[in-house]
């Protein structure tokens, strides 16, 4: 899978150039100042505004996401089509519910990415996958708590530009999302003694939930199953 993309050093630089020239334009102005005659403040007291009247209606609990969200994540995840068997251990837990360790664990550098994954407020991920014949499926939905900025944004982003630095790569735009991603891989991995293996993923957010749906294969996967799988599943959110 594609590793969390680290912060780079051009970050930090333009955010310090930026501190700088704020500082930089704060001494320049107090010297400016320093030259000028005193001012009169003027007075302190301001129009009295009127509080509004009458009381806002709450949303309606179709409505409101986070009454969704808040509950039991997993009841949100695409069900198994029938006929499919469930996954195996590559899932993960099975109880519907992976812990911050064993997400961390599916990355390439799982002591980095649970690194980032602190900082970037993990509060918990729900994930299904199945298997039919040859193909096997993997959704999971991670959500995050959002108090300092949008994580979820960030991480769907991250996977995006993992999955479009792959090779002879395919990619559309997931129906019903601002910036959702869907990429078929068409270059399959090889290992002696082992059939190839084929890939599609999908990416996007919505509120406080990164998307993520995988799809291998022994055969090349089409456009229209990592689609209807994506759409189906942003549906459900």
């Amino acid at each position: 899978m594609p590793r969390r993309r680290r912060r780079g050093r051009t970050a930090l630089l333009v955010a310090a150039a930026a501190v700088l020239g704020v500082v930089a334009g704060t001494c320049t102005g107090l010297v400016v100042q320093a030259d000028r005659e005193p001012t009169e403040l003027p007075p302190l007291s301001q129009p009295v505004v009127g509080q509004a009247k009458g009381e806002v209606e709450p949303l309606a609990a179709a409505q409101d996401r986070r009454v969704r969200t808040d509950g039991d994540l997993r009841k949100l995840l695409l069900k198994k089509p029938r006929g499919a068997k469930a996954a195996g251990d590559w899932l993960g837990d099975d109880d519907g519910w992976m812990s911050l360790a064993a997400y961390a664990d599916s990355f390439e550098k799982p002591a980095g990415a649970y690194a980032d994954l602190v900082h970037d407020e993990f509060r918990r991920a729900a994930v299904t996958g199945w298997e039919s014949g040859h193909l096997s499926v993997s959704i999971r939905l991670i959500q995050f708590r959002q108090e300092e900025y949008v994580a979820a944004d960030r991480a769907a982003g991250d996977a995006q530009y993992w999955a479009e630095d792959e090779d002879d790569t395919d990619s559309w735009v997931v129906p019903g999302t601002a910036d959702g991603m869907a990429y078929v891989h068409n270059q399959p991995e090889t290992e002696a003694g082992y059939l190839p293996l084929y890939s599609a993923e999908a990416h996007a957010w919505r509120g406080d939930i990164a998307v993520e749906v995988w799809v291998y294969d022994t055969k090349p996967i089409t456009k229209k199953r990592i689609m209807d799988l994506a759409e189906r599943q942003m549906g459900r959110l």
